[in-house]
């Protein structure tokens, strides 16, 4: 198969937990291999002002999104056009967010006047790996639920490219309502900006808001409480369009780079109390079933969380927060138990479940507060203990009584103690629950087995939420909580007559939860029949519901859809039930797929699933995304398919790349750096040692910040243009030691303003740059990269050094342990090698004493003691910068332990020492270059 020559897509899903970082770290990314820069996927430049991007990338002149929201079913396309204002060819990138529980349906690309179109092809061999990862195997993706869609090409020079992308999804109700998030992100000021929004309900709409554009970056409308400026509502009973179009002051007054948000419309619909709402269109049928007024069900709750070492800091100070708030709304019907795990089960009342009252709501917020994280994680023995629970519980009262029974499962880890087989932890969750009560898992952060996570809730009724570790996490937390912890239904079974329908979707439910929807499509066996008889079964509190009703399937309903303006000429939107059903039915192929354990039993489901996607033209696991033969031959790595596809919902999708790119020749990235280390260091927990040559003094302090701080190291922003900062990380203080928690620095950045901005961040496993392009580079491999301005020179799991215009040198230790005990932590350490370059107004708790000269002289103190006799005591004081701080004699090891300094130790977080206190260093992120912070300036 033949494609257009040099042209490249790469198409990626990207989780939206990584959301805070995702807008901002769209460069062209690198890995290095033996030294060699290779180009992997391109990005967008991070936080570079828009007068600079304007000149080094083409010009995004048409950014149009519009959805039709059909009966709750969503059609969204998106239109961008980019202009490429340079003579010579240059390679752009199309970037859309999308829901992780859309189908991407189409994709089209127009590059200097030839159309290239995409088609969905059958995938001849779906294994493991090609299979979406379990992370979103739901689709909801977690609390923002967004992926990201990537396609780059190279635009001819003096001409424009246009990309097309269309996706479709089924709105879920949460919390009584519907919600659909447009992402507007066109990476810059746009001329031509546009998202609409139609919804037409034929069961009419009831309530309907736009909120605040959704963004977790700080933009200027971070306080807004209405719709986004220039929002348009026109309104009918049954229709409803929104407009978002704003002008480039508008979109500057949000915020200048361009990415704005997330457009978020809610809406709700009218709805019928007794059997719910069926809708007929084509042959095919939806059934919408939302019952209110219900007296909810009595709960068995159990909730089981992660209390590991890896749990420190925010995310169990937030847990136990939504913790607190949950247990507030448990209702007086409600029985419940706390189980905390790590590599011990940790049971608040052994052996029962209590009634909810307030004595035992206040002994649960005690128990909660005194769990504390340490050791490993024994994801088996939390779920085990909680099931016997449960099933004791219910052995001797659930005969009596109709109740929902749930175990909400809470972890931030993967298994490290006890069973840390997959498989084992699955069947043995499987034969402890046995169909009696649902497991709902939430994982926190990025370091979870999400596809243990979800294969255990989809075994068990119950589902997955991926929550991000951010401010909002508690937030999240309680949000999860809401949407089920008001059961209304359980054991819930919707039939209709056999002869009467075909392909129906799943019609058996283990729980109603208020708020929610439950959805069930199908195709008519008589198409010509007016009346579908609907039997509803279900259990509520001690009683047993029978709904029955005949509905009349004919009139105007459809004719008012299929008539309706908006249609057009679009096949999808004339089909769109039956399309609804497709969706519905490959998410349960799907499920299913992910839940057999049977080969046999998954080809089968694969070669269905194949089938109904291709007929859609939906993009998933079991398809591709082809582009045909148009007669052009790209230079693609022999070793790489010559099909374009992706991986459907949640998985980063397969990137065909180009030519390999490499930064300069072999012998210019390998080099061997030979430089010498001063002792101005931040390094271990951390400790701080500062050499003063000049003085032939060295002196020392440490920082006892808290996990999360950010610490402004050096700040020359307005003169050499070097800011460096310092991210904390925690861990808990060895066994028998006087502190409480360590912390050491997990990222270093450097951040370069002249003669253009660059981006350097350090981790202890790879080294970003960010500048005109995106280099990763590991720090597993020795290598070099270099220009006029700037080096970075990567000793293979040792250290790395930075060089910037020949005249500063900063080297950045690497630690990391193959066995970390549990108050160990993968750290960097921070040394000043060539301090010439930063000017006499460097500031930070290092530059501020790069030009400095001190002096320890003895002072003796006279002073009192028990007898009341006043003695002298002789106290060494140190001078600086016109202070006197009294030091103690001390040694520091530095350089991995290998070298030794004596040292001047000031106490008390450097107080006196330092100009101010140790919070003034305190900054908002880790690019943070300000002038906000006090400087040596006059």
């Amino acid at each position: 198969m033949n494609f257009l020559a040099g042209l490249c897509f790469c198409f990626s899903l990207v989780w939206g937990d990584h959301a805070s970082e995702i807008p901002e770290r769209h460069l062209y990314e690198f890995q290095v291999t033996n030294g060699i820069a290779e180009k992997v996927a391109p990005r967008f430049p991070r936080q570079v002002p828009y007068a600079s991007r304007r000149e080094i990338r083409p010009l995004v002149t048409d950014f149009t999104v519009k959805s039709t929201i059909i009966s709750r079913y969503a059609f969204t396309a998106v239109s961008c056009t980019m202009v490429n204002r340079a003579a010579e060819a240059k390679e752009v990138v199309f970037q859309m967010q999308i829901p992780a529980a859309a189908f991407v349906s189409n994709f089209t690309m127009i590059i200097g006047g030839r159309t290239y179109h995409s088609e969905v092809t059958w995938r001849k061999k779906t294994g493991e790996n090609s299979i979406l990862d379990y992370d979103k195997v739901v689709g909801d993706g977690g609390e923002n639920g967004m992926e990201t869609f990537n396609a780059s090409a190279i635009i001819p020079g003096k001409n424009k490219g246009v990309f097309l992308l269309k996706y479709e999804e089924l709105l879920q109700r949460r919390l009584g309502v519907y919600e659909h998030a447009v992402s507007v992100r066109p990476m810059q000021l746009v001329g031509n900006l546009l998202v609409e929004v139609n919804i037409l309900e034929t069961s009419g709409i009831t309530f309907l808001e736009v909120l605040p554009l959704q963004n977790k970056q700080k933009s200027k409308n971070m306080n807004a409480t209405t719709a986004p400026p220039s929002t348009v509502i026109n309104q009918t009973e049954n229709f409803a369009r929104i407009t978002f179009k704003p002008n480039v002051l508008q979109q500057a007054k949000i915020i200048q780079n361009g990415i704005l948000g997330d457009f978020v419309v809610r809406y709700d619909v009218r709805r019928e109390l007794s059997v719910g709402d069926i809708q007929v269109l084509n042959g095919y049928f939806v059934h919408y079933f939302a019952p209110t007024d219900l007296p909810p069900l009595p709960k068995n709750v159990v909730f089981v969380i992660d209390t590991s070492a890896s749990m420190v800091g925010t995310k169990i100070r937030q847990t136990k927060e939504a913790l607190f708030t949950i247990l507030r709304d448990l209702r007086p019907d409600d029985h419940f138990n706390i189980i905390g795990f790590s590599n011990r089960i940790k049971v608040w009342q052994p052996n029962e479940l209590v009634k909810v009252t307030s004595n035992n709501i206040r002994d649960a917020k005690k128990f909660i507060f005194g769990l504390s994280p340490t050791g490993g994680t024994n994801i088996n023995g939390g779920i085990q203990v909680a099931s016997d629970l449960l099933n004791h519980y219910l052995a001797n009262n659930g005969k009596h009584e109709k109740s929902v029974s749930l175990i909400i499962f809470l972890t931030d880890g993967r298994p490290t103690d006890g069973e840390i087989e997959s498989s084992r932890i699955l069947g043995n969750t499987k034969n402890a629950i046995q169909e009696k009560f649902c497991l709902f898992s939430i994982g926190i952060g990025n370091d979870v087995d999400f596809h243990l996570l979800e294969k255990l809730s989809l075994e068990n009724c119950g589902m997955m939420r991926r929550i991000s570790e951010d401010e909002d996490a508690a937030l999240q937390l309680k949000g999860f909580y809401d949407e089920i912890g008001t059961p209304l239904l359980s054991d819930i079974r919707i039939s209709y007559p056999e002869n009467s329908v075909e392909y129906i979707t799943q019609n058996m439910f283990y729980n109603y939860f208020n708020g929610s929807e439950i959805v069930v499509a199908g195709k008519l066996v008589n198409q010509s029949s007016d009346i579908l008889h609907v039997e509803i079964k279900a259990s509520n509190s001690n009683k047993y519901v029978i709904l029955e009703a005949d509905i009349k399937i004919d009139g105007a309903g459809q004719n008012e859809i299929t008539g309706s303006e908006i249609f057009e000429d679009s096949k999808e939107y004339r089909n769109h039930i039956e399309r609804l059903w497709g969706y519905l039915t490959f998410k349960e192929l799907l499920t299913g797929w992910h839940k057999s354990d049977s080969d046999v039993q998954k080809e089968a489901i694969t070669r269905k699933a194949s089938k109904l996607a291709v007929k859609y033209n939906f993009v998933t696991p079991f398809t591709l995304l082809e582009v045909k033969d148009h007669g052009f031959q790209a230079d693609f790595p022999k070793e790489e398919s010559t099909s374009l596809y992706t991986e459907g919902i949640g998985q980063k999708l397969l990137t065909l790349q180009g030519k390999k790119v490499t930064q300069g020749s072999p012998s210019e990235l390998i080099s061997k750096n030979k430089q010498s280390i001063s002792t101005t260091s931040a390094d271990g927990d951390p400790h701080f040692v500062v050499d003063f040559p000049l003085s032939k003094l060295t002196v020392c302090f440490n920082i006892d910040g808290e996990p999360g701080h950010i610490l402004r190291l050096v700040s020359d922003h307005k003169n050499s243009g070097v800011t460096v900062n310092g991210e904390l990380i925690g861990a808990p203080a060895p066994p028998n030691g006087h502190k409480k928690q360590r912390t050491y620095f997990s990222r270093i950045t450097i951040i370069i303003n002249k003669p253009r901005r660059i981006y350097i961040e350090v981790t202890p496993a790879k080294v970003i740059l960010d500048g005109r392009d995106r280099l990763i580079l590991t720090c597993d491999k020795s290598a070099t990269v270099k220009n006029d301005e700037l080096m970075v020179s990567i000793s293979a799991q040792s250290n790395v050094t930075i060089t910037i215009q020949g005249t500063i040198s900063f080297v950045i230790l690497v630690h990391r342990y193959k066995n970390p005990a549990p108050f160990q932590r993968n750290h960097l350490g921070f040394y000043i090698s060539n301090s010439k370059g930063l000017s006499n107004n460097s500031h930070g708790l290092l530059g501020q004493f790069l030009y400095n000269e001190v002096k320890v002289s003895n002072v003796t103190m006279r002073t009192t003691g028990q007898t009341k006799r006043p003695f002298s005591n002789v106290v060494n004081m140190l001078k600086v910068r016109n202070r006197s701080i009294p030091v103690i004699r001390k040694q520091r090891k530095l350089y991995n332990g290998l070298h030794q300094v004596d040292c001047w130790f000031a106490k008390n977080n450097a107080e006196k020492l330092i100009d101010g206190v140790y919070e003034d260093y305190l900054v908002s992120h880790l690019f943070d270059c300000g002038n906000d912070l006090i400087t040596n300036e006059i």
